[in-house]
């Protein structure tokens, strides 16, 4: 296949939407649609948005103490920018773009957080045989910059498909590198750095004592501990039409996370050319158009949402089969919805 090789015709999406919308107890901008009203809540809910990872991050968490309270999430801050700062390929600082820089020339020491994301990409891309793939950043010309969106041309995507290939980097625990072989190589860190970033939020929280909050980034949501032994409330969209909720999904501790051709794409002669490649192709994946996976431990789902995407539903059954703990919903090429029967008992009307 080749790249599309005209720019005319071409609109573009300005509005980044998720598969998934934590639904807050408080209507206060994160959600539309609340549960619980403030007087129902026995104990104060704190909950606090910044821009982090492109997206916009939203914390929610409740303590007898607003002042705990408030340390706690100052914390959670912090270590969830640190992570940024360290895994970040768009920060010329982080330790993902020294990494890249020294592609084909030297291994780079990496500190243990960064480590553990890199054995989840690897694990991951081994699971999905190459459909989820860590140096498929090595195809730079692709932008889904709304303001600027770019596509290879035939040729530069034939000079640099050769070069995505996760077995090409090497990973020494025991020295604490880590080493892309080939010059030119590149990692991203976007299908599988941003859960692990999420997490460590919510880990941070609970190491302050915090035992009923949830983060919910861009779409993609991690619960850390049930509000006043209820769960939380997340509400769950449909891919076919993201401005619209399929139903709410009750969630004390783990993850509900997503993956759609509607988050990042352009318009090209009326094909719509989105952010996640497959790295066969080099080229926009045309396995699922979007998915919902709800599981409670960071490995079961860190990193499948991509490589579903890619895989399609064969692969997601498959998945699904091999993964008990897993439940998930998606939509197929030809715009068929499936929701795996337990997800679908535990919806409900939003």
């Amino acid at each position: 296949m080749q790249a599309p090789s005209s720019h005319r015709g071409r609109t573009v999406n300005r509005q980044r939407r998720a598969l998934v919308a934590a639904v807050p107890l408080l209507a206060s901008g994160l959600a539309s649609a609340g549960v619980f009203s403030p007087q129902r809540a026995r104990q104060p809910l704190l909950q606090e948005s910044r821009p982090l990872m492109g997206t916009r991050v939203d914390i929610s968490a409740s303590g007898r103490d607003p002042g705990q309270l408030r340390a706690a999430i100052a914390l959670a801050w912090a270590e969830m920018e640190r992570l940024v700062a360290m895994m970040s390929r768009f920060r010329p600082t982080s330790v993902v773009s020294a990494i890249n820089l020294a592609a084909g020339l030297q291994a780079i020491a990496v500190p243990p957080e960064l480590m553990q994301v890199l054995k989840m990409a690897r694990r991951e891309s081994e699971r999905s045989g190459g459909a989820f793939d860590v140096t498929v950043a090595s195809i730079t010309d692709w932008s889904f910059d709304p303001r600027h969106p770019r596509m290879p041309s035939p040729q530069a995507l034939a000079r640099q498909l050769p070069l995505v290939d996760y077995r090409h980097l090497v990973l020494d625990e025991r020295a604490g590198t880590a080493f892309l072989t080939r010059r030119g190589m590149r990692i991203d860190l976007g299908g599988v750095a941003k859960l692990p970033i999420l997490d460590a939020g919510i880990q941070t929280l609970k190491g302050q004592g915090i035992t009923a909050a949830m983060i919910n980034g861009g779409g993609d949501v991690v619960v850390g501990g049930p509000l006043e032994d209820r769960p939380w409330r997340v509400g769950v969209r449909d891919p076919r039409a993201p401005q619209r909720l399929l139903g709410v999904l009750p969630v004390s501790e783990g993850f509900v996370v997503s993956s759609g051709d509607y988050e990042r794409y352009f318009v090209d002669q009326g094909e719509r050319l989105h952010h996640v490649l497959d790295p066969s192709t080099g080229l926009p994946a045309h396995g699922l158009r979007g998915l919902t996976l709800v599981g409670r431990e960071l490995g079961s789902v860190n990193g499948a949402g991509a490589a579903l995407m890619v895989g399609g539903a064969g692969a997601a059954r498959a998945r699904l089969n091999a993964q008990r703990e897993l439940e998930a919903l998606w939509v197929q090429a030809d715009g068929g919805l499936w929701v795996a029967p337990g997800l679908a008992r535990r919806l409900s009307a939003a």
